[in-house]
């Protein structure tokens, strides 16, 4: 492996991806297959200021020998000892870096039900972490690196080594680590995605509609003082941080009760070890009223009855079809890079920073302006070379946003 590009990588996570302050605690959540990237990244964070890297590692085999093995009531409890780990440390004021480096097909024969009790012990217990990240009072940041099996998966007819290569060598290209000084090249960036912001935010548009030649047929009502937003987040003091790398997309949040029709996936989903494949969701007045899929249906139909909000849409992402993961012709079976490759919606939470004054705003007053809540937040991939998106103002102007996939402005 190449050690000054690992490097570079680990330095534009601490300085781009967390930014990290000086004297302030990093939570590093990593898969153990990642543990020699994850001590680079440690180091490098001490050398930039941080006071203390708290590595909470974690392990999918072992996890998944849980899921076959451990009684039921076990997935409805959350440890309260992680709980704390989580709630003290956010409220200290702790960056959050996770690394995404999942088997995509780990946890195919674990029963869905043991998974979603799981998923929804864990956003209940810690529900208080998930609403400071989603409203950027801390700092956090995703990131990804090769692990084996995924590796394998994106390339089968590769061997391991190569396998291993290959996605070394196309994450380092997605994420700029490639050019000679990435954080340059992520300043640039940073500034491209400001111009389809401010296109965007200056039409104030009320609706946007999708059509694509899979079938998707959609209407989406975007609620009174919604806010674009796209590369670097900042927290309420004014530290910027860059909250996914690789990022491509510009997005804001959907009325809650404002999208009607139906919309196809464009590429499988990779939910927590199982992929779902070739699936569409009908819509009526905001709720999803009908699902099909031709793999993973049982869960698909577990995500979507999550909670009363996980009925609901809590993103809408644009991201042209011609962008740099979206060229590389590969298929990450990741969301973090596939949801880049592709224009995206997700099924639950909205960000509260989407909406004017949002963050300051309590539960009660988000909804009240259309703005959803779930424990649930699933991006899923919709974006195709001919799809149209249409945006329609006020007073009935129609814009074209995109066309045959790409920014059309």
């Amino acid at each position: 492996m190449n050690n000054k590009l690992l490097d570079k990588y680990a330095l534009l996570l601490i300085k781009i991806g967390i930014n990290i302050q000086k004297n302030q605690t990093l939570v590093i959540n990593s898969p153990i297959e990642c543990a020699y990237f994850t001590r680079i990244v440690t180091k490098i964070a001490y050398k930039e200021g941080a006071r203390d890297v708290i590595i909470n590692w974690r392990d999918e085999l072992s996890s998944k020998i849980k899921y076959m093995n451990a009684p039921e009531e076990v997935f409805e409890e959350y440890p309260e000892w992680q709980k704390e780990f989580y709630l003290s440390n956010a409220r200290m004021g702790s960056a959050f870096l996770s690394i995404s480096a999942s088997d995509p097909e780990l946890m195919k024969d674990v029963n869905p039900v043991r998974m979603s009790k799981a998923n929804k012990a864990a956003s209940v217990a810690i529900k208080e972490y998930r609403d400071r990240l989603m409203s950027n009072k801390n700092v956090w940041c995703i990131a990804s690196i090769p692990t084996k099996s995924w590796a394998k998966k994106v390339f089968p007819k590769s061997s391991e080594n190569e396998a291993m290569e290959k996605l070394w060598n196309a994450i380092f290209k997605t994420v700029r680590v490639d050019t000679d000084d990435p954080v340059a090249s992520w300043e640039i960036h940073k500034n491209n995605l400001k111009t389809s912001m401010d296109f965007l935010n200056s039409n104030n548009f009320k609706y946007l509609e999708y059509k694509n030649s899979l079938g998707t047929n959609l209407k989406i009502e975007l609620p009174k003082d919604h806010i674009w937003l796209g590369g670097s987040d900042y927290t309420p003091e004014g530290i910027e941080f860059m909250a996914n790398i690789p990022t491509e997309e510009v997005y804001t949040l959907p009325k809650k009760d404002g999208v009607n029709g139906i919309v196809f996936s464009s590429k499988p989903l990779n939910y927590n070890g199982n992929l779902i494949e070739n699936f569409s969701l009908t819509f009526k007045k905001g709720r999803i009223v009908d699902c099909k899929a031709d793999v993973g249906y049982d869960i698909l139909k577990s995500i979507i009855e999550t909670d009363e909000g996980s009925y609901y849409l809590g993103e809408v992402a644009l991201v042209p079809y011609n962008s740099p993961i979206s060229n590389s012709n590969i298929l990450f079976y990741n969301t973090l890079f596939d949801e880049n490759a592709s224009c995206h919606l997700a099924i639950g939470k909205a960000y509260p920073v989407c909406i004017e004054n949002g963050e300051n705003l309590s539960d009660d007053e988000l909804s009240k302006l259309g703005v959803n809540d779930s424990f649930m937040h699933e991006d899923f991939m919709v974006g195709t070379e001919d799809l149209k998106i249409t945006g329609i103002t006020a007073d009935g102007k129609e814009v074209i946003i995109l066309k045959n996939g790409n920014f059309a402005f």
